[in-house]
């Protein structure tokens, strides 16, 4: 729709069968938060979560609270909980360790799989820190392999026999653009090679389906639009069918057959489990577990729909109002091809984000000139559309991110 007043934006709201989920978030007052692709905002219910955690599970319960608060099992609990986010059995998933470090396990595991291949298939340009853990994978291997990187436009030509994984982020941390999870996966079995996926931007906010792409390895970090909280242990999927038929190399006591056997040499479990290493960051499982809880509550293709919808109009409003201030459009116009962000290019990026962030409104900026926009559909209502365009025109017609302050960069953009 074409948005020509706040209020046509008002009666979407209105209608919005998502509304009710933003009374469930602390956002701070007079605060526009598009930033959820880099973290969610904070479940209410989080908090306390968190203070029974620390005031009753570990203050009273100490060491016993392993049994009975169930802190022992929570990587399992939670996977269980989150497979339906991503489209996977229930006994598929953990939730455990960081996002990279997951990536390295899996990724291991699925070059054993064709051990006699040396070529691993990245998507060059997107988020560095998986090229730089697969780098360093590879270099402690030291088995020859080499990494052949493609965009998404060469893809496919780059799958061949030679590849043993593909290594794919399903949506772009930059552009937002959506790559073809079915295609990609089937072109590398196709060629006898295993696919891993990165499913970090669009876990919890579009529609994910690992098996019905008979995807063999994915990680997502659950901090983002899952809304688990800051560094929140990471999603690690392993289809059941490798189960007990891989390794991975950090391997520890909690991915032993029998951890409380205390044997000397080390026997993996032979189910999802043996992805986990060690012991497990419990408070923040804990707490991660309440973001898990209102997404599963939430219907996934209504999310996506007022996703599309949101990034549809931010768009419109953009090109219209902020247009001759140097904005061009760098993320896929068409919405079936673009993930819940947008970004805009600008030389002045930095400045104009900084200046935003005083204006209240919540959104970052990647180098080199990139200005990105995250919407959350559980919390961001449509309205909030119109007036954060409404607050960048005025930054950028009055010149106010011209000011000293707002160009000096700060450590974390």
């Amino acid at each position: 729709m074409a948005a020509k007043a706040r209020t046509d934006l008002e009666v979407l709201d209105q209608a919005d069968p998502l509304a009710g989920f933003r009374n469930e978030f602390f956002l701070p007052e007079g605060v526009i938060y598009l930033n959820g692709n880099s973290l969610g905002a904070m479940p209410l219910a989080a908090a306390e979560r968190a203070k029974r955690v620390v005031e009753h599970e570990w203050a009273e319960g100490l060491i016993g609270s392993m049994n009975t608060a169930g802190w022992y099992t929570l990587p399992s609990t939670l996977g269980r909980k989150i497979a339906p986010i991503v489209g996977a059995k229930a006994n598929e998933v953990v939730l455990t360790d960081a996002t990279g470090i997951n990536l390295y396990k899996v990724v291991a595991a699925a070059l054993k799989m064709q051990p006699d291949r040396r070529v691993i298939v990245m998507e060059g340009s997107n988020f560095p820190t998986n090229n730089y853990t697969v780098q360093g994978l590879l270099e402690q291997l030291d088995k020859g392999y080499t990494i052949r990187f493609a965009e998404a436009d060469n893809m496919l030509d780059a799958i061949d026999e030679d590849v043993a994984a593909i290594c794919i982020t399903h949506v772009h941390y930059k552009t937002g653009h959506i790559l073809d999870m079915a295609a990609i996966t089937a072109k590398a079995h196709a060629v006898g090679a295993a696919a891993v996926w990165d499913l970090c931007h669009s876990a919890g906010a579009m529609p994910v389906d690992l098996n019905g792409c008979n995807v063999d390895f994915a990680v997502a970090c659950t901090y983002k639009y899952i809304n688990g909280g800051p560094g929140a242990p990471a999603l690690l999927f392993a289809a059941e069918r490798h189960h007990g038929k891989y390794t991975q190399p950090l391997t520890g006591w909690y991915s032993h057959a029998a951890p409380f056997d205390f044997e000397r040499d080390y026997r993996p479990v032979a189910d999802v489990r043996q992805m986990l290493t060690g012991t497990q960051p419990t408070a923040s499982l804990s707490t991660a577990e309440i973001g898990i809880d209102i997404m599963l509550r939430a219907d996934m293709q209504q999310i996506r729909e007022k996703s599309m919808r949101m990034t549809d109009l931010f768009i419109e409003l953009v090109e219209q109002r902020c247009g001759e201030f140097g904005f061009e459009l760098v993320s896929p116009r068409d919405a079936n091809l673009r993930g819940s962000q947008v970004s805009f290019s600008n030389d002045d990026g930095y400045p104009i984000v900084r200046a935003l962030h005083d204006r209240g409104v919540i959104c970052d900026f990647r180098a080199p000139a990139n200005v990105r926009f995250g919407f959350a559909p559980l919390y961001i209502r449509y309205a909030d559309v119109w007036d954060a365009v409404d607050r960048l025109y005025d930054i950028l017609a009055n010149g106010t991110w011209k000011e000293a302050q707002y160009q000096v960069r700060a450590a974390v953009t």
